[in-house]
């Protein structure tokens, strides 16, 4: 499995909580065109974790690709070394029982940080307390389009 999470120690205060958590996965991801924080962003994934975008494909079907921390890497730097790029959270639900939290978590991207948004979604977190921190053990998500509006209650 890639990532051993023990290689990569995360910032206390961006594990704390699952809140914490996925407000830090956002700040990580976002900024002005270069390079990441890629250990900050290792960091916040549970070994075997999974990154999983769903939405339209070209020939107009449904897909999916079920990603590692490296693999969503690799296709994430050559975004964020092509463009700005700021996912901002504008809603978020959080369900939670023991150890476990699911957030669904409202999205909008920007090409400037007080930008307009040019694409909207929802990221779906699982997330895990162990060993004293929350980790992500999934983020699966979907694009807003016009057959797929988000529900009202979802933001």
């Amino acid at each position: 499995m890639n990532n051993p999470a023990s290689n990569y120690p995360a910032v206390p205060e961006d594990v704390a909580s699952p809140e914490s958590l996925v407000a830090a996965v956002y700040d990580a991801i976002s900024g002005p065109r270069g390079e990441r924080d890629w250990n900050r962003i290792r960091s916040f994934y549970l070994e075997g974790a999974h990154l999983i975008p769903t939405g339209l494909r070209a020939n107009g079907e449904h897909g999916l690709r079920i990603l590692d921390i490296e693999q969503w890497i690799v296709g994430a730097r050559e975004l964020f070394l092509r463009e700005d790029f700021f996912e901002v959270q504008v809603a978020q639900q959080v369900d939670r029982f023991g150890q476990i939290a699911q957030i669904f978590s409202t999205y909008e991207c920007r090409h400037q940080a007080d930008g307009p948004a040019h694409m909207r979604g929802i990221n779906s977190f699982q997330l895990l307390f162990k060993d004293g921190r929350w980790w992500v053990v999934n983020c699966f998500w979907d694009n807003e389009s016009d057959g797929n509006p988000i529900p009202v209650k979802y933001l």
